[in-house]
Order: C-alpha cells, then sequence, then structure tokens
C-alpha cells in the first residue's frame, strides 16, 4: 500500500504539470495556425515586396541641378539653389563634377538621398 501511495505522490505532479502544459499550448497552436499574419509562410509578404517595388517604380523623379562636392561627397545642388540631395551612387555622379545634369531615380525623403537610376548631362 506505501509503493502505491509514494507512486502516486510522485506521478500525481508529473500527470498534473503534464496535462497543463499540454492544454495551455492548444490555444496557442490554434491561433498561429487561424491567424494568416502571424503565419510568415503566407503569400501576404511576396505581395508586400511587389507593392514596394511598384511603389519605387511608380515614385521615380527626375531632378535638375550641378554636382558638386560637399565634404568627401558628391550631391546634387537643385537649380533653386536651395536643395541639397545626397547621391546613393558616388561613381556615375564623379563624371559629372561641376556640371549641370538631370539625375533619375528615387528620392527617400526620410534621408534625402536619390537612388540614382541616371544621370544625363543637360
Amino acid at each position: 500500500m506505501k509503493k502505491i501511495q509514494f507512486a502516486l505522490s510522485t506521478m500525481l505532479p508529473v500527470m498534473a504539470l503534464s496535462a497543463a502544459l499540454c492544454l495551455a499550448s492548444q490555444p496557442t497552436l490554434a491561433q498561429s495556425a487561424s491567424d494568416p499574419s502571424r503565419n510568415p509562410t503566407t503569400q501576404q509578404q511576396p505581395m508586400q515586396l511587389d507593392d514596394q517595388i511598384a511603389a519605387n517604380t511608380s515614385s521615380e523623379k527626375t531632378f535638375n541641378g550641378k554636382i558638386v562636392k560637399s565634404g568627401d561627397k558628391l550631391v546634387l545642388t537643385a537649380a533653386d539653389s536651395k536643395t541639397t540631395f545626397q547621391l546613393d551612387d558616388q561613381q556615375k555622379a564623379q563624371g559629372f563634377l561641376n556640371k549641370s545634369v538631370k539625375v533619375t531615380g528615387v528620392l527617400d525623403a526620410a534621408t534625402g538621398t536619390i537612388r540614382v537610376t541616371a544621370i544625363d548631362p543637360v
């Protein structure tokens, strides 16, 4: 009889803990399976990337100005001489130092940097 009581006293807490863990994990599994926003393999991620590419393509603009040196970087000083843009492609800009140009690219308004697609002389 003492053996049975000892076995129950050691096994009962282990069984209770196992049951509690199983029950606690079921709602989490159910949520992640039914909530597509939490599932990283849903189709939404590629669609966001496509939307971002489309937005970048449609927001491509031209900027007229002069390529000048500012510190150790080449920048575009806009035709109004009040606005200066950073250029992400320093190699393309190198050949147009101190020349009037038309820069085609996408402006990152947060950093003031143009992601350069093309630079053409004016």
